[in-house]
């Protein structure tokens, strides 16, 4: 059975995966634990996190990264090989080098050679991209954990998009009820972020309990499942906290509450008797949520891409953090009809009450129109009178929804719209990551998911971002004292 390597100078491999890891099949019985981190190292996306406790070895997240170096060999439709993925990006260690992770399909004949699982669980932390979008490459015998919700959002997106995550041996967990794989006994929390569903992990191990946050945030309208996630994560005394970073360093974004985003709305409709424009993710469900209710507060219907719609009815069984605005409904969404030589399978439900781009634009007054930038071609039909306000509701640079910046405001500025910024982020704050790890007080901090991982040095010598590749042991021990 393979292994990470000991962390001995030369057992590091090259930041690009590019060396095999090294193995020591005798003594895996006898190891302490350790942690390692496969992607997300000095990066936004990308977390790949393996624990390892004697024989037994769980991977948390596994998807791409947003950082450049993809772009230095994939972009547009030059993508890897369907018929060997894993192989194409083996190529470029823009995957990490494990055996005994990757399906024989996704390896082709590739030189990593396909073993028998030895990673024996995967948990997925929520349903962004960078968290799940390389599952398709995976084992399927290898069991997939998810929360329940989770599981049927990933559907959704798998049967409305081009993200697949392939066949897995699925396997749902309920809020904070515990998951024992050997000697790793996970607990999920669910916690507050921009997609539905997001959980973070107490990790218990022979030596100590790890904190995987996941990504998350203090500010939306779950900030309480944060907070007691939090509360939790203080009481276990952790040796180590795994902490996102996307805001930590330099942030000179503006970000809203989603209180705020809705004040912003309420007052731009107030001000803008006809039509409206918004663009969010279509997986926001919370920024649908804010923007259906100021449409309603504005006597207006949200309307919606029928993908959008598809998604709401999907997890409308799951969801359970107030009213979800449902297509079909007296007071739900309405779903805006695109002309098409071709409607898949999920679009069809909708085509005989969809609206066409002749009644938005003759009734303007009733309607806030949410289309994704993929739909901006629907701006010839619609032809919104100029000044027509833009809600640009977006702003994380690393989505595979995103549109890029200039063509987006080229395509505004040739149709005279007025561009309006409001967007909560999906992410804490630097002070407000700062103050959870001092509430923690964790015996080890390492910073992830951030391009600014030396940001956390100002909280002390617990702070220690990690190198790519390197096993990290789990060290029992007091907790950092209190400033």
């Amino acid at each position: 059975m393979s292994s990470a390597n000991d962390g001995g100078e030369d057992a590091r491999p090259s930041r690009g995966f590019g060396e095999r890891l090294k193995t020591e099949p005798p003594y895996r019985a006898m190891r302490r634990p350790t942690l390692t981190f496969l992607g997300g190292v000095h990066e936004i996306g990308g977390n790949k996190i393996l624990v390892e406790d004697g024989p037994d070895r769980v991977l948390f997240d596994f998807g791409p990264s947003f950082s450049p170096r993809w772009e230095e060999y994939y972009v547009n439709f030059l993508q890897p090989r369907s018929t060997s993925p894993a192989k194409d990006l083996l190529e470029f260690g823009l995957v990490p080098r494990i055996e005994g992770l990757y399906s024989r399909e996704a390896l082709g004949d590739a030189d990593l050679a396909w073993k028998p699982p030895e990673v024996h669980a995967i948990f997925i932390s929520h349903a962004h991209a960078d968290h799940a979008g390389h599952l398709n490459l995976v084992d399927p015998s290898i069991p997939v954990y998810v929360g329940e919700g989770t599981r049927e959002l990933l559907r959704a997106i798998d049967s409305s998009t081009a993200m697949k995550y392939g066949d897995h041996d699925w396997r749902t967990f309920a809020d904070r009820a515990p998951i024992r794989v050997g000697r790793i006994e996970v607990v999920p929390f669910p916690v507050d972020h921009s997609v539905p569903f997001a959980y973070g992990f107490l990790i218990r191990t022979s030596e100590g309990t790890i904190v995987y946050t996941g990504d998350f945030r203090h500010h939306g309208p779950r900030a309480s499942d944060s907070h007691e996630f939090f509360r939790a994560a203080e009481s276990e005394h952790p040796a180590g906290l795994l902490i996102e970073g996307t805001r930590a360093g330099p942030d000179t974004r503006r970000n809203l509450t989603e209180n705020g985003v809705r004040s912003e709305v309420d007052r731009l409709l107030g001000r803008h008797p006809g039509l409206a424009l918004a663009c969010t993710y279509p997986r926001d469900v919370d920024r649908l949520t804010t923007l259906h209710a100021a449409a309603q507060a504005a006597g207006r219907k949200l309307v919606v891409s029928a993908r959008t719609a598809y998604l709401l009815a999907s997890i409308a069984g799951k969801w359970t953090s107030g009213k979800l605005p449902l297509p079909g409904t007296p007071d739900g969404v309405e779903v805006y009809q695109r002309k098409k030589k071709r409607y898949w399978e999920y679009e069809k439900p909708y085509l005989d009450t969809g609206l066409s781009a002749t009644e938005v634009r003759s009734h303007g007054e009733r309607y806030l129109l949410a289309l994704d930038l993929s739909h901006f071609p629907e701006l010839i039909d619609l032809r919104p009178p100029r000044g027509t306000p833009f809600i640009h509701s977006m702003s994380e640079p690393f989505s595979e929804d995103d549109v890029d910046d200039k063509v987006m405001h080229n395509w505004l500025d040739h149709f005279g719209l007025e561009f309006h910024q409001m967007h909560a982020s999906g992410h804490a704050s630097e002070g407000e990551l700062f103050e959870i790890i001092r509430s923690i007080r964790p015996r080890r901090v390492y910073p992830i998911h951030t391009e600014h991982p030396e940001a956390f040095r100002a909280i002390g010598p617990s702070a220690h971002p990690p190198e790519l590749g390197v096993p990290y042991p789990v060290t029992p021990g007091s907790p950092t004292p209190r400033d």
